[in-house]
């Protein structure tokens, strides 16, 4: 991704990935009692793979765009 914006909303898409993550995680492992979530382990499967899913994206908003050198 080599436009700002671009990368400014894979960033954001993913640090939101992540926290829903989290939240799901944490549900799934009991440790956020109040839903029909908690205590189910799907959910946390499920959080595992949206967090996973959250720090790709934002590990690609991170990186360097490519110079523009053309090769010999």
């Amino acid at each position: 991704m080599n436009s700002r914006v671009g990368r400014i909303a894979l960033i954001a898409i993913g640090l939101i990935a992540v926290i829903i993550g989290g939240v799901f995680a944490g549900q799934g492992m009991n440790l956020i009692p109040g839903s029909f979530m908690t205590g189910n382990r799907m959910w946390l499967t499920v959080g595992l793979i949206v967090a996973g899913i959250g720090i790709i994206l934002v590990a690609l908003g991170l990186r360097r765009p490519k110079t523009g050198r053309p090769s010999k």
